[in-house]
């Protein structure tokens, strides 16, 4: 009974060994057969970190193993990232304290950088005859003894193990580079197989994710809730702390339309240049732009300070066919894992969902555009071929009905139907002026469908469409050197009330009466921020000076700002 039990308590390591590759396999046997307390903790050893399949814990795992079965009082894994850098490092030994009065953890120079750039075991007795050896950084504890060895995943180096101080004293032996180099390979299969795991579950999340945005990009849906859609989605997927959206805007300029997460109120709304940001810098080469450390990258020269205790980043261009729409831009906090290119690649497919978005969008205003414009020009017709016609008539025959009337005062009032008549099929033909005006030239446009033009554009910084009212002969009455200034004005009121006010709903109103254009926008935001810049609306001001007008900001008794712009208008 005793033989059956231990049968059955060495079945299950042997399992778990057998699914190990054979290299690794005869590495384990040839150590086995040597012998020793040394061969029994690196079979434990194997065991322990095969079991694992969350990344980080398996890291943590492999580093302690690996302190055991060569009896070291230090052990830390170094991630190896781009060039000779390190991009993660884990010690195991030291405590928190410690680390905090060290400070920043190595990036790779010195004896680690050695070992980076010659991947093979090193033995040493004491690190600082090493001519590598830098030394180390105050309150860091004094290590003498050393060994190193590469990890592999692949063929690849993926990091390096680094062991000191031998207990007991003394340095560390060959047999203990033996059993080192020898769990470096079961390390390997451990680090592999819960980056697979990892991988797996991450494109899962991906899957399920694209399948909610793909629904929610059915006609009707709106670009914006998209856009968040998306970057909630990517927050939450890859554990980022904050996410931005930037599109293009003026050449050669980058928008922040969107930011949620940590300090996302420093970069929403922001506008950058393409050359000199982490964004701008993506966009113009259309791949995605990993950086370590995002608060002290050397590529961002533009803009205010704004990464502050954020580290790793990743930004990933929004491309349709050959065309880059706009970045999605995620960031962790500074200590926080470096975005991997297993998180990266699928991101990119990720994004262009948001590019789709976008067009999609782009598309369904078109195809409305276009259903628009043949609404107006059936009204168009109706109202020349019908209204105009009868009431032309209508004034015809009035005016042969005064002859008729012997009353003075009925006679005069005739009269004045007559005229108001007239001006009624003046009003008619300005409104079919505007209806049937096309995208042929800016001296096509008339000033009702440049107004409506300026307004459309401003739903995407703003998030929503604004309300637009209009009023008067406003394509008839208003000469060219006024009507060029409108559309001018409309845009900066617009810009101003999506990059300050915080606005949930905008009001546009353009009336021609009386002998005046008066143009107003009003917003529901915080109001006109003190001490903030008004170089905007002086220049609004000096358009309205310019045409012998004048520019009132007013503040509505249920709060928020009304920018209005009131022009004369000549007579005659």
């Amino acid at each position: 009974m005793v033989g059956e039990r231990e049968s059955d308590r060495n079945g299950a390591p042997r399992r778990r060994l057998a699914a190990l590759p054979e290299d690794l396999q005869a590495q384990l046997d040839a150590v086995h057969r040597g012998g020793g307390e040394s061969a029994h903790l690196l079979l434990e050893a194997v065991l322990s970190v095969s079991r694992g399949l969350d990344l980080p814990q398996v890291l943590r795992r492999i580093v302690e193993a690996a302190m055991l079965v060569v009896d070291a009082e230090y052990g830390a894994l170094g991630v190896v990232g781009e060039g000779t850098r390190l991009s993660q490092f884990l010690p195991v030994g030291i405590s928190a304290e410690q680390e905090r009065a060290i400070g920043s953890l190595p990036a790779g120079h010195g004896i680690l950088g050695e070992l980076i750039r010659h991947p093979r075991p090193l033995r040493l007795a004491e690190l600082s005859a090493h001519p590598a050896s830098y030394g180390f950084p105050p309150h860091h504890p004094a290590m003498h003894s050393f060994l190193g060895v590469p990890i592999r995943v692949r063929d690849e180096v993926f990091g390096n193990l680094y062991l000191t101080e031998k207990r007991g004293g003394g340095p560390f032996g060959p047999e203990d580079e033996t059993v080192l180099s020898t769990f470096a390979v079961a390390a390997g299969v451990a680090i592999e197989n819960a980056r697979l795991y990892e991988e797996a579950g991450y494109r899962q999340r991906l899957l399920e994710a694209n399948g909610e945005i793909v629904a929610s990009l059915m006609p009707g849906a709106d670009e914006m809730h998209v856009l968040h859609l998306i970057v909630g989605h990517a927050l939450r997927i890859l554990a980022a702390d904050l996410g931005v959206l930037a599109l293009p805007d003026a050449p050669g300029e980058l928008r922040m339309v969107l930011a949620s997460g940590v300090d996302a109120d420093d970069h929403r709304g922001l506008v950058l240049p393409l050359e000199g940001s982490f964004a701008g810098t993506a966009f113009a080469a259309g791949k995605p732009l990993i950086s370590l450390d995002i608060e002290h990258d050397p590529r961002i020269t533009a803009g205010p300070p704004r990464w502050s205790g954020l580290g790793p980043a990743v930004a990933v261009p929004m491309i349709t066919g050959e065309r880059v729409r706009g970045v999605l831009m995620l960031a962790r906090l500074h200590g926080g894992d470096p975005f991997t290119e297993p998180e990266t690649a699928p991101l990119l497919t990720f994004a262009g969902q948001a590019a789709l978005a976008m067009e999609l969008s782009e598309q369904r205003a078109a195809a409305e555009q276009l259903a628009l414009l043949e609404d107006r020009d059936r009204i168009a017709r109706d109202l020349h071929d019908l209204a105009i016609q009868r009431l032309f008539a209508t004034g015809m025959t009035l005016q042969s009905v005064v002859r008729f009337v012997d009353h003075p005062e009925a006679g005069a009032r005739l009269l004045r139907a007559v005229d108001d008549l007239d001006e009624t099929i003046k009003i008619i033909r300005s409104t079919i002026f505007g209806l049937r005006a096309r995208d042929a030239g800016r001296a096509g446009h008339g000033l009702r469908v440049r107004t409506v033009t300026a307004v459309e554009q401003a739903a995407r910084p703003l998030g929503f469409t604004p309300a637009l009212h209009m009023e008067g002969l406003i394509d008839t009455d208003v000469p060219a050197e006024i009507a060029d200034h409108v559309p001018a004005v409309l845009a900066e009121a617009l810009s101003n009330a999506a990059r300050h006010a915080r606005a949930t709903a905008v009001g546009v109103s353009l009336i021609v009466r009386g002998g005046t254009l008066t143009l107003s926008v009003t917003d529901n935001g915080v109001g006109m921020p003190r001490g903030g810049r008004r170089s905007g609306l002086q220049n609004l001001a000096k358009r309205a000076e310019s045409v012998g007008g004048e520019l009132a900001v007013e503040t509505p008794a249920t709060g928020g700002t009304r920018v209005v712009w009131r022009v004369p208008l000549p007579t005659g």
